[in-house]
């Protein structure tokens, strides 16, 4: 009964994986507020995991640093399809202010993986970054069979 309940709520929701690739972690708090009471990301039926296999959507911030090259891709090849992935903030999308001449940064992250939705600022608004997944999930779970109730 129990599983049955939960197959029931996963399928009718949108599932986050966060991914900082290098970055101030500005953009995770405001992510972070999203949780808070006052935005309350749930009760739009969005839920973030830390596993990209169970993710519709994929939150990348912070800048691409050297390391993360790799790694992006492989998180990327784990999520299943379709694949949606959300840059958040300036440094993913052009590496900012740490973008710097014979530095480790590689930005943006769209030369290593499709991006769907680019929500810049340093760093965005929480209210943003929602309207920014709620932007590209739902297209994601339609893509997927599934009905956003």
């Amino acid at each position: 009964m129990l599983n049955t309940l939960k197959d029931i709520v996963r399928k009718s929701s949108i599932h986050v994986c966060l991914v900082n690739c290098g970055g101030c972690n500005g953009c995770d708090v405001e992510i972070v507020a999203l949780l808070s009471p006052r935005y309350d990301l749930e009760q739009y039926g969005i839920y973030v995991h830390n596993n990209p296999r169970e993710a519709d959507v994929i939150l990348i911030t912070g800048a691409v640093t050297e390391q993360w090259i790799k790694k992006i891709k492989r998180i990327y090849s784990k999520a299943p399809e379709p694949k949606v992935v959300a840059c958040i903030g300036n440094c993913p999308l052009s590496g900012d202010v740490f973008n710097q001449e014979g530095g480790n940064v590689h930005a943006p992250v769209s030369d290593f993986i499709p991006v769907d939705a680019e929500i810049s600022g340093c760093p965005p608004r929480p209210s943003e970054i929602l309207e920014g997944i709620l932007s590209v999930a739902p297209g994601a779970i339609a893509a997927k069979g599934r009905e956003k109730s």
